[in-house]
């Protein structure tokens, strides 16, 4: 279960449809439990979401993020140099659960991009079955996480991509279980942490409406989305007629405004980008996907303007800064190559 794939930095798709198929019946009560939900509340979220305005007004200093990753360090200070010469603040970095016996590792890695100025540092805990089905181990791990964090970062995504069998979950229930540890831990010792949940990937907004609409005793600090729109083209394209990135966030708003489970109204996207072409393995899909630099870069200043303009938004962090197959700089070979998109976001991040 969840085998890494280090070239698109995500889990293998999960191959055995004998197997999918016996997790699916076995949790497919919670399925009915979200379709029944959606149901009932999708179409009032779509009746309301015109009427509820945004009042986020900040800078692109504040608003745009990066994600940076520590199995892209090499020992020269790349992503800390890059960091510095675009001039980016808000860092978002994976914490993957399954590697808990290097944190150390991971604390040096954060405390490295605070040499010059101080950055604001969300860590993205990554799941694995292990952590899942062990709520004392999963305790265990994230006290150890937020008491080594302590100074370094307030901020904690619990879970990722909870609505895509291969990164771990089974079902929303499972996310809402693993996401109580956290918030009953939070709530006993660690006060003054934030929480960011449920983390739903691309537009499959009932997963979120399940996670947000329930009898558990849960609540997000702040709601968090990896919304990745339309990997084939502008965000200005639509899905089911009407649905382009301004009201996919016009609709992932109202859930939240409408939701008893978020404590604010606070949102991040904390995971986007545009497969390149050409660039397999290390592309995250396949070569009917990808876009030309030229057009990543399009989309991407496309996608921030979109999603600042709607004022509900309060970050959004592109993932990722090192990446061939889909961020900012290509490191094959060991060579350092920054993409055009790379000067786009450092301009972005001068403008006010």
């Amino acid at each position: 279960m969840l085998i890494w794939d280090n070239f698109s930095d995500q889990p293998h798709i999960i191959k055995d449809k004998l197997y999918k198929t016996f997790i699916r019946k076995k949790y497919k009560n919670d399925f009915f439990k979200m379709i029944f939900t959606s149901l009932f509340i999708l179409p009032i979220s779509i009746l309301f979401m015109k009427f509820f305005k945004g009042r986020v007004e900040t800078s692109n200093k504040y608003f745009i993020g990066l994600g940076v990753n520590l199995d892209k360090n090499d020992g020269r200070n790349i992503q800390q140099d890059l960091v510095e010469e675009l001039g980016v603040e808000n860092l978002i970095i994976r914490l993957p659960l399954w590697d808990i016996q290097n944190i150390d590792s991971y604390v040096s890695f954060a405390k490295s991009f605070n040499k010059n100025s101080k950055k604001n540092i969300l860590l993205n805990i990554m799941q694995d079955r292990n952590n899942i089905e062990n709520g004392e181990l999963l305790k265990q791990n994230l006290e150890l996480i937020f008491t080594k964090f302590t100074d370094i970062s307030d901020e904690f995504q619990i879970g990722t991509t909870i609505n895509r069998l291969k990164w771990g979950f089974f079902s929303v229930k499972e996310y809402m279980d693993f996401y109580k540890v956290a918030q009953d831990l939070k709530e006993q010792k660690f006060p003054n942490i934030k929480l960011l949940g449920p983390s739903v990937i691309d537009f499959e907004y009932y997963y979120n409406i399940r996670a947000m609409f329930n009898l558990k005793k849960i609540q997000y600090d702040i709601t968090s989305a990896l919304l990745y729109v339309d990997r084939r083209g502008s965000p200005k394209n639509t899905q089911y007629g009407i649905f382009d990135l301004k009201n996919k966030i016009d609709l992932l708003f109202s859930l939240v405004k409408l939701s008893p489970k978020t404590v604010s109204n606070e949102i991040y996207i904390t995971e986007t980008n545009y497969p390149i072409k050409n660039t397999a393995p290390y592309a995250p899909t396949s070569e009917k996907e990808c876009v030309s630099n030229e057009e990543y870069t399009k989309y991407m200043l496309e996608y921030f303007e979109i999603a600042k303009k709607s004022k509900k938004i309060k970050r959004v962090y592109w993932h990722q800064l090192i990446a061939p197959g889909y961020g900012l700089v290509d490191n094959r070979d060991g060579k350092i190559v920054k993409y055009p998109q790379f000067y786009a976001f450092k301009e972005l991040l001068k403008e006010k």
